[in-house]
């Protein structure tokens, strides 16, 4: 009888020290009520001893959360329904605050965030939301933050994570991106028509001073007509008429070339004329002398 008492008291005793001992992890801290209260501060890592019925442990995990908001049905500031879900992490700062301040603290941030979710987003347009989601996200983070932390919870980070828009606004959006497009492509090629105009320009004065050069441009212009192997070869108007004024100057150098310079004839002046005098039966001619007898 006695061996069964002492082996009950062994076994009573093993239970308590095996109640009483806790390990503690690395990322864990653990909070200590001592008769309802908090004693101590949090306690960790490592092994803790206390007191079984008379102490009670609490542990509170120090790592960050990732914490999934579900998806909220928001009206922007222009009036357009949208579905939103995002995703928040924090992290527990003060261990002993997020279990005596408030009493489920992954509930109530999930609760704060769908709130703080639907107002921030709420406050822009449907453009801002699509666009500049940092900003979004760093106000939902702000607000979040200044909430929890009296309850020794730190947000680090806050990601919208899905934007569901209606089929007809997805629509209007595709239209406006195809027209933005269309707008942007009408722009490239005006530009490309102009410079293109500009280097005509000048490749036109190029060949005014260079009558050749539009006989060799027509001529590389054939040579890629032959690439394709055509049986039919097109001269240009252009090009014929080229090639009869090309010919036409060179004769007309040719025969300036060849033609020598002329002595101008002699012309004799009134005073230089001889005069002829007649008489009655007889008439002086050039050379012959007065007196004589005409033959």
């Amino acid at each position: 009888m006695g061996f069964i008492i002492l082996l009950v008291l062994v076994v009573i005793i093993v239970a308590l020290v095996a109640a009483s001992i806790h390990i503690v992890k690395q990322y864990e801290r653990a909070v200590v009520f001592h008769l309802g209260k908090v004693r101590g501060g949090a306690r960790g890592p490592g092994l803790i001893i206390f007191i079984p019925l008379v102490n009670v442990i609490q542990k509170v995990s120090l790592r960050i959360v990732t914490m999934p908001i579900q998806s909220q049905g928001i009206i922007t500031k222009d009036n357009v329904s949208v579905d939103i879900s995002a995703v928040a992490y924090y992290k527990v700062e003060d261990a002993v605050k997020s279990v005596v301040a408030i009493e489920n603290v992954q509930a109530a941030i999930n609760q704060i965030a769908q709130t703080t979710l639907r107002s921030v987003v709420g406050r822009h347009t449907l453009d801002e939301t699509l666009s500049d989601t940092e900003t979004i996200n760093s106000n939902i983070q702000e607000i979040l933050d200044r909430t929890t932390e009296e309850w020794g919870v730190k947000v680090t980070a806050v990601e919208l994570k899905d934007i569901q828009l209606p089929v007809e606004m997805k629509r209007a959006m595709a239209k406006q991106a195809e027209a933005e497009r269309e707008k942007r492509a009408k722009i490239i090629a005006a530009e490309g028509e102009a410079q293109a105009a500009g280097q005509l320009a000048i490749a036109s004065d190029i060949m005014m001073d260079h009558p050749i050069a539009l006989q060799l441009r027509n001529l590389q212009t054939l040579i890629e007509i032959s690439v394709d192997k055509n049986s039919t070869v097109i001269f240009p108007a252009p090009l014929m008429s080229t090639l009869q004024e090309i010919t036409s100057f060179i004769t007309r150098e040719q025969r300036s070339s060849d033609e020598t310079p002329k002595a101008a004839p002699f012309v004799l002046s009134d005073a230089e004329t001889p005069e002829l005098v007649a008489g009655d039966d007889e008439q002086e001619t050039p050379g012959s002398l007065p007196g004589d007898t005409p033959a």
